[in-house]
Formats: C-alpha cells, structure tokens, sequence
C-alpha cells in the first residue's frame, strides 16, 4: 500500500525540519557558551547579577539600620549586613579570579599546601568632591573654581580606580598614590578653622555595616587599612610549594602586619570594629603567624632534598612549633572580646586548627630526627622542652638516649603526640561547618595523619607492651623571625593635583591672606626699593622707608604671586630677580599676597594627631620651604598646638637675600 504525503503530514514535516534547525541552533549556541570566551563570558554575567542583587539587599538593610532605634531590630540588621558583605566580598574575588584567569596561566602540578586567610577590602561609596573643593577654591583661595575641573576630576577617576584595585602590585602603587593624594587635601583643604566639609562613607570589612565621618582621617585610614588587606589577598595568592612563591608570601604578610600596626599606632577612637586597636592588633599577630608559617614552607622545601639529615629535621620541628605557638596567639587574641563578637568564626577555628596541625608537624620531624641520622644524637640534648615560645635554645631538659631502642622508644612518643594532635586538628576542623567546605584544609591534615601513621606502624614491634616514654613539648624557635615591615608609601613619587593653588607653606586653609595688586613701578634711584628672600614663593623681607615699594603699599612679609602678568607661586629667588633686573623704563606690575595676623580659632571638630610625617617620608614632590609645617599621618584624636602667627619673618639667612636694584 502506498501513503501518499497529506497536507497534515506535510505540516508535520515542515515542523520537524524546523526543529531540526532550531536544535542545530540551539547546539552551535550551547558549543559556543562551553567554548573558554563564551562560558567565562556567560559567568561574569551571573556574578554582576548577584552582586547587583547583594547590593540591592545592602541599601536597603543599610537604610533601615540608619532610621531604625530599637536595639534588637538594630542588631538583626547588623548581622544581615555581616552575611550580605561577606557574600559581596566573595562574589567580588570571585570575579577578579574569572578575569585575571584569562590572561595569566595557573600553574600546573601544584603541592597541596594549607590555605591562608585574606581579607576583604573595606568598601565606601561615591564622593562628590567637585562642589566642596570648588566653592573652597573660589571662597578662601580667590580663584575660579570652575578652573580646576580636570584636577577634580582626576582625584575623583583616581579614587572610583581604588574602589577595585588589581590584587599586584598595580593595586598597591594605586592605593600608595591616592593616599599621597590625600596628604596633599590634608595639609591644603583642611584645618580647624576651614574644610570642605565632606562625608566620608566607609563599611566595615568584617561586619559590613556602614560608618560615616568627616575628618580627613577617616578616608586616609581606609585606605591604609585597604593597603594592608591587599597584602593579604596578594600573599594568600601565592604558591608556597614553591621556593619564590614562598618568599613573595612572607614578604607580602610582613608588609600587611607593617599597615596594620602604622594604622594601629596612629589611629583612635575608631568609628568601625575592623579600625578599632583590638582588631588591628589581631590582624598584625595573624600576619606574623602567617609570615611565620610561609617561612616554614620555605625551610621545608630546603630539607625536602635531603629527609635524612638529622639538624635539618630537628630545625623543621623548632620552626614547626615556633608556627604553632604564633597561631596559639592568634586564636588567644581572637577568643578575647569584644573580637570575638564581630569576628568570624570560622577565623578562630582556622587559627586553632592550625596550632594543633603544626605542633603535630614539630613532634613528627623530631621522630624523623631520631629515626633517620645518629647525628641527632647531640643537636635534641640541646633542646629544650618547654611549651613557651622563644628566640634562643638553652641547654636544659632531658638529653637524648644514648641507646637506639631508646631512641625508637622516643620516636615513637612522638609520633604518638603528632598523631593525636592531627586527629584533634581534624577533629575541629569538622566542628566548623564553613571549614568543612574547605576540603584542601581536610586534605592537607589528613596526608599529615597518613605520614604520622606509616611511620608509627614502622616503628612498633610485637614486643612493645609498656609505653614508658613520655614525649615532651618541643621549644619553639626560630632561624628567621618575621619582620613587621611599614608600607614603603615614599617609594610612590606624585605630584599634587592642585599644585597651581601655589606652595603648601602659604596657599593653604590654615592660612589667612589679602589679595593686593596688580601694583605699578618704576625703577627710583634706589631700586625698587624693597629686598627679597626665599623660594616658591619670593618674600619681601625688607621694605626701604620711602622707596617705591612703600609708596605703592607693599609691606615687609608680602609674598610675591605675579610679575608682569606672568604667575610666580613657585618661582625661585633669581628667577624673580632676573624679571625685575629686566625691566624698563616702563615699570614692572606686582601681585602680591599678605598673610593677616592672628592664630586659628579652636578647633570643635575631631582632633589632629601628634605624629607628623614629612612630604619627603610621603613621598610627595611638591617643595617646601623649611619652616612649612608637616602633615598628620592620620591626624584623628591627638591635639596639636595652635599655629602661631606669621607676621614677621625670620631674620634673613639665605645668601641670595639681595636687595633688588
């Protein structure tokens, strides 16, 4: 029988040829998301949808925290903020991780080593300051405003850019830039009598609720604080199972352990728990373990190449207890309030279990000693056993058997401590329940326990009824100490964005002047009749009584701001002398600055700091004359004197001090 084809059947066939091209379509398009570009591509995508929603959920927590009193609505708010911040944070790193993966290759055939703990950068929100400086600019400075957009504008691209800085050192010589930056707003736009008048708006990077100041110290220790958690981030980076990347992580966490001290020494009254003196502490004992821990892996890939040299793995368990002992105060510290409260928890149990894992690790490179080479025989009699940490080895405690059953014997006491100390490290590492999802932290313990096990199971005879031998604690030393290191923020020259205001000695909030000119003079039979001293700007020391200075109102400690039209704010003294030598018969046209009398009024905001820092220790170009004051640090709780008045110069000094013909 033959069917002959039906308009139905027609249809029919035209719908499977359609979906035979829509499948085709559909396949081509799913080859291409599986393809490295389109599945990157279509990851990204999803990341910025949840951050935006993180955000989304940020305001809005953020806003009921702000117009909320009740305390137990406060507190639910706060711990929502912790669990939204915490998820930004690692959405964020999640995202750098997708982008730099696509231009720099991992590395192959990596060690299974245990992981660090970096921290989150603090976030803050947009700032206006081109309204503020400019109305500044145009009220106390005497200039257009409007005229220093590009300026303005390159301080607010510079602060959007470390909002997201590069986890290198491009990050880091970003943030090093804008703090400079800072420096200079610091000692120009801000005083006691006069500033801007900005809100700084910072979150917490541990519990994510928002804070908001308006002193200047605020931002410049967000963004200290921000360098030192960059350094985190770049040293948990690294790859330790190897030599340089073991090197670059010591360095990077001793570095983070100098910003967290340098902010906390200079820095009170914190308005976020993450700045408090309590958390920077903490933070700088987690960055010396952690510098101490990565010296460790550095040592033990030296002695990797030769397991049986006896001092090479009685070194390893002194540097091992020496790790251990460093975390034992770190998770002291963080047990402690009020740390505790805002700290996570996961933390506290990272730094327990690491303790644990590395006395474990102390124990079983001292059984390896004793297992492997008799010239151990003299270096553990050295030893001492005592469980409180210390720089030197003093020749007390037990000396070393001399028999080498008794030496088994003590081997094995130690294995026997290192293999508890590693079922205990695995033991709280499932207590935690975000440790649990770290499976390279389980990993690394577990092939620890393994190693622990085997070697045990050498060492035991059928004979070994009585376990008289007693392990004692291993003294923790070390060859190499960390050293806390202070950000190197002199190394990142800059030039101040607002350099035309004029120099900092002078044109500066802190300061009080009169615009006076443009004055015309003729050159009398004395000269212009005044002399002139200095550097950026050029003083007048000295007016001649009824010379054409005088005559045309120029007074002793004027500053000079314009010859002929042409300014010179940051002219040198011969370079004014020439233009004046210069001139005609028809004169020469003067503008002038004179400082008014009289010292600041108190100040009713927040309190400046007594550490200073030099433009030279910042690392700013701009020149000041030596008698130009220096800026706080940080400037936050400690009071400084008042300024006194400049109304008279110092007696002149300086060998180019002439009087003008």
């Amino acid at each position: 029988m033959i069917l002959e084809e039906r308009p139905d059947d027609q249809g029919a066939g035209e719908d499977r040829a359609r979906q035979k091209d829509e499948g085709s379509i559909r396949k081509g398009y799913d080859s291409l998301v599986q393809n490295p570009p389109g599945q990157l591509q279509s990851h990204r995508a999803r990341l910025h949808q949840q951050i935006s929603k993180e955000l989304r959920m940020r305001t809005g927590a953020e806003n009921l925290y702000r117009a909320t009193s009740n305390s137990w609505v406060r507190e639910t708010v706060a711990l929502e903020l912790s669990y939204v911040n915490s998820n930004l944070q690692l959405l964020k790193e999640e995202l750098a991780e997708l982008s730099s993966s696509i231009d720099v290759d991992q590395p192959e055939g990596e060690s299974v080593t245990i992981p660090m703990i970096p921290l989150g950068l603090k976030e803050t929100t947009e700032l206006d300051w081109a309204t503020p400086l400019k109305e500044l600019i145009s009220e106390h400075f005497g200039e257009d405003g409007s005229s220093y957009e590009t300026e303005i504008q390159e301080l607010e691209d510079l602060r959007q850019a470390t909002r997201t800085p590069s986890r290198d050192e491009v990050g880091l010589d970003l943030l090093a830039a804008y703090y400079s930056q800072l420096c200079f707003l610091d000692a120009r736009f801000f005083s006691p009598s006069r500033s801007p008048g900005l809100l700084f708006h910072w979150y917490d990077s541990l519990t994510g609720v928002p804070a908001q100041q308006r002193a200047l110290a605020f931002e410049k220790g967000s963004v200290l604080f921000n360098i030192g958690a960059l350094h985190t981030q770049i040293g948990a980076r690294q790859d330790c199972a190897c030599t340089e990347g073991a090197t670059h992580a010591t360095e990077a966490f001793q570095r983070a352990a100098g910003a967290f001290r340098l902010l906390r020494e200079n820095f009170s009254h914190a308005p976020s728990p993450d700045m408090s003196a309590a958390s920077l502490s903490m933070l700088e004992q987690l960055m010396v373990a952690q510098a101490q821990e990565c010296i460790f892996k550095g040592l033990l890939l030296s002695a990797s190449a030769t397991p049986d040299n006896g001092p090479a793995q009685l070194q390893l368990a002194q540097e091992a207890a020496q790790v251990a002992a460093e975390y034992g105060l770190v998770h002291r510290a963080m047990a402690q309030p009020p740390v505790r409260d805002y700290l996570p928890t996961s933390w506290t149990n990272l730094a327990r279990v690491k303790a644990e894992h590395f006395c474990a690790l102390a124990h079983y490179h001292t059984a390896m000693a004793l297992c492997e080479s008799s010239s151990a025989k003299g270096e553990l009699s050295r030893q001492e056993h005592t469980s409180q940490p210390s720089t030197t080895c003093e020749p007390q405690g037990p000396t070393l058997p001399q028999h080498p059953e008794e030496r088994r014997k003590l081997a094995k006491a130690h294995l026997k401590r290192a293999i508890l100390g590693q079922e205990e490290a695995l033991r709280l590492h499932t207590l935690c329940r975000v440790l649990r999802q770290v499976d390279l932290l389980q990993v690394v313990v577990t092939q620890a326990l393994r190693r622990s096990l085997a070697k045990y199971s050498e060492l035991e005879r059928e004979d070994d009824f009585f376990e008289a031998v007693e392990a004692p604690d291993i003294q923790p030393k070390t060859q190499q100490a960390p050293e806390v290191k202070m950000p190197s923020l002199s190394q990142m020259k800059v030039t101040d964005f607002f350099h035309r205001l004029g120099p900092l000695s002078v044109f500066s909030t802190k300061n009080r002047w009169q615009l006076v000119g443009p004055v015309r003079m003729t050159r009398g039979e004395g000269g212009f009749g005044f002399t002139l001293r200095g550097d950026s700007p050029v003083l007048i020391a000295a007016v001649v009584p009824g010379g054409q200075a005088e005559s045309a109102g120029l007074k002793e400690g004027d500053y000079i701001t314009s010859v002929n039209g042409h300014p010179c704010k940051w002219w040198k003294h011969v370079e004014v002398v020439a233009q004046l030598r210069g001139t005609g018969d028809e004169g020469v046209s003067l503008e002038v600055v004179s400082l008014l009398p009289g010292p600041e009024p108190r100040s009713t905001g927040p309190r400046r700091s007594a550490l200073l820092w030099g433009q030279r220790e910042c690392g700013l170009e701009t020149p000041v004359p030596a008698r130009a004051r220096p800026w706080p640090i940080l400037g936050w709780s400690r009071k400084t004197k008042q300024n006194k008045p400049r109304s008279h110069p110092d007696p002149c000094t300086n060998r180019n001090c002439v009087t003008c013909p």
